[in-house]
């Protein structure tokens, strides 16, 4: 029974995204004097649907990876690391919510990452300095 709601709660989305999708895909076509078939408008939702999927599990990986349950708006700008035009995007807007709420980072100290300070000073596994 959970498997038939979860089945039918995807073919929902789906075809809300497939309907949203359409939706631009016509003003755009109607706007620049082009056509799209409906075998286009189904590919292309298709193509967006595996692509928010993705994007879901790699956002519930970092937030796992973080040791959190819950993603935040860092595991959001790691997924977007590799699109710089996207990257910047999300950086303004995370700036102006966090001025709006008053509450903003230091513009020029990067964050802080790595182990605590401190933690590592004593000789350890692994590579390191060189015994003298």
């Amino acid at each position: 029974m959970a498997s038939s709601d979860a089945l039918e709660r995807e073919e929902r989305l789906k075809s809300a995204l497939w309907y949203s999708i359409g939706q631009f895909v016509d003003e755009e076509c109607f706007n620049n004097n082009l056509n799209a078939t409906p075998q286009f408008i189904g590919a292309l939702t298709e193509l967006v649907y595996t692509q928010i999927a993705n994007s879901a599990r790699d956002l519930e990986v970092f937030s796992k990876h973080a040791g959190r349950k819950v993603i935040n708006a860092d595991d959001v700008m790691l997924l977007a690391r590799r699109n710089e035009a996207l990257e910047s995007i999300l950086k303004q807007e995370l700036d102006e919510m966090k001025a709006a709420e008053g509450r903003s980072e230091p513009q020029n100290q990067p964050k802080k990452r790595g182990r605590p300070s401190g933690a590592g000073a004593g000789p350890g596994k692994g590579k390191g300095k060189a015994k003298q």
